[in-house]
């Protein structure tokens, strides 16, 4: 019966956190259009434009260039056994623009960009500069939230484009430079391989990615417990519920749009 109890107990607390998740995201979009018709909010927004997409940027494009090269580097020799080394620019490439590109650029978003969200908000309501906040009139969600909801959403695509970029060219290096696969079958082979739904699907993922990072990010730094410990908890669990969003979010997203293109297109052959 005890661990009956226990079982309930932890299940209904999900489900409290899980509707105050939903809450707290409806008042976010709520204030949104306020907040964005302010000029007094824009400073804000451009230090958190900085934070999310200038110093995010080297990490990005650093992982970005390696995966492009590890993927090189593990596809070659079944490639050259086959004698289809010529289709590798097809596959690297388009693993990164689908998959791996958005996939990486959102789980590094949620390590350093989440990561210090939940910190900082966190400390905020620790030592209690939110309820100064809410006393001097302003609403905290507008105030905190808003501005880095607003830079993760459009700055993502950007971020993923540079990580797709710097992979297409890692993969490529590696190939071309190092495996002495021909270039010019490299680039003829992965220019018919890649059409723009690819392209589009990553970036609207990198959208839903930086949304929920934002989102679940500052609401656990809003409800975090007193204390560097409950701080701490609260980046640590935004980080983990990040990661998982966005593979579960990669995973339904590819489901529908793969379905939406079947049905405009019909199904893609594997090789261009």
């Amino acid at each position: 019966m005890k661990a009956l109890a226990t079982l309930g107990k932890g299940t209904i607390g999900w489900l409290e956190e899980f509707g105050d998740f939903w809450r707290f995201s409806w008042r976010v979009h709520r204030v949104l259009p306020v907040a964005m018709t302010r000029r007094s909010g824009w400073g804000q927004l451009m230090r958190q434009f900085y934070e999310v997409g200038t110093r995010s940027l080297p990490v990005v494009m650093i992982t970005g260039a390696f995966v492009g090269m590890v993927l090189a580097v593990q596809a070659v020799s079944q490639f050259k056994a086959a004698g289809l080394e010529g289709q590798m620019g097809a596959i690297v490439n388009t693993s990164v623009v689908r998959e791996l590109g958005p996939v990486l650029a959102g789980i590094l978003l949620a390590g350093r960009v989440g990561g210090a969200f939940a910190a900082e908000l966190g400390t905020m309501r620790v030592t209690e500069q939110l309820d100064a906040l809410r006393a001097m009139g302003t609403d905290p969600i507008r105030y905190l939230v808003v501005p880095r909801y607003i830079a993760c959403t459009v700055l993502g695509p950007f971020l993923v484009i540079y990580a797709d970029l710097m992979g297409i060219a890692g993969g490529y290096y590696i190939s071309v430079m190092v495996y002495d696969i021909n270039g010019a079958e490299y680039w003829r082979h992965a220019a018919q391989a890649i059409v723009m739904f690819d392209v589009t699907l990553g970036l609207i993922k990198s959208v839903l990615f930086g949304a929920a990072i934002a989102l679940i990010c500052c609401h656990k730094a809003f409800r975090s417990a007193p204390g560097a410990a409950g701080v701490g908890r609260a980046c640590t669990e935004s980080f983990v519920a990040s990661c998982m969003v966005i593979l579960a979010l990669d995973f339904f997203a590819n489901v529908l749009l793969n379905a939406i293109y079947v049905s405009l297109y019909g199904v893609r052959p594997l090789f261009g």
